[in-house]
Parts: structure tokens; sequence; C-alpha cells
């Protein structure tokens, strides 16, 4: 099977939720994806593109994604964040994930960017596994920390 990787388009954007949902899915939140079609179009596609993306093409088919954007490292200069990295459940063992990774690995590296950070949940062994292959350092002494909307909202409410 040969499958392309290119850079994502508008069009693909209900494809690309359908594998963000999938990978919810897959991470056991399936309900905690709120973002639409129209959202991944209005940021992705917009005057100020917040996110890129690459697809992967098989059979006229998107079968698997890549959604980054750039940070910025007060330590290290421009950096990259890889969000999601998915590839249909049907279509895994194809070297299509891999491919994926090294898109947004090159890009980077042809960007000059200082580093590629990206989160994998402690129990995906596989992906850890994989990372650590490739030459990526997984760390076990940072934690990620968040603020979801309702959180937001309610610290502003407790500075009033």
């Amino acid at each position: 099977m040969s499958f392309k990787i290119r850079k994502g388009e508008i069009t693909d954007m209900p494809s690309v939720l359908k594998l963000i949902q999938e990978l919810a899915n897959f991470e056991k939140e399936p309900d905690a994806v709120i973002v639409t079609v129209k959202d991944l179009e209005n940021d992705g596609f917009g005057t100020s593109p917040l996110f890129k993306t690459f697809v992967a093409e098989l059979d006229n088919e998107i079968v698997g994604m890549a959604l980054f954007y750039p940070r910025y490292s007060t330590w290290k200069g421009p950096t990259i964040h890889l969000e999601d990295l998915i590839v249909t459940k049907s279509k895994r063992g194809l070297n299509i994930g891999s491919a994926l990774y090294n898109k947004v690995i090159e890009f980077g590296y042809k960007k000059g960017v200082k580093r590629i950070e990206w989160v994998v949940l402690d129990w995906n062994t596989p992906a850890i596994e994989f990372y650590k292959k490739t030459g990526a350092i997984v760390l076990d002494d940072w934690n990620t920390a968040q603020m979801n909307e309702e959180g937001i909202k309610s610290y502003l409410e407790i500075l009033k």
C-alpha cells in the first residue's frame, strides 16, 4: 500500500476532526473534543493561522494526521509543539505514523527550531518506546499543568 504525506488543506478538516475524535477515544476521553470543523478551518487557515497539519493520504482517503504549532522557549528560542499525531486504527502498522513524525521533525529542522516537544500519556508504552528509539527524551520530572475554561473563569471570579 502506497500512501502520501502532504500539507493539510482546509478541505481536509472534516477528516482531521474525525481523527482527533478517534485519538480522544483512544486516550479514554471520548467526550473531551469540543472543537468543530469550522473552528479548525478558521484557526488553521484564517488570516493568522494557529497551527499547521500534515496529512497521510491512502487511496484518496485521509488516514492520518499530525497537527503542530510554533512556540517559544525563553531558554532555547523558537520551538514547535506537536499537539496530535494519529493514524486511524485500521491503517496502523504501515509506517504511516513514522512518516508523519518524520515530516514534522524535518519541517522543524528546516525552520531552524531549537526543540520539538509533545506530550505522551504514561500508559502509552508503544509510543514512548518509539520516541525513545528516535532519540527523543521522555521527561519524567516535569508535570503538565492545565487550566480549562471553567477553571479560568472561576479563577478570574476569585480575583474580582
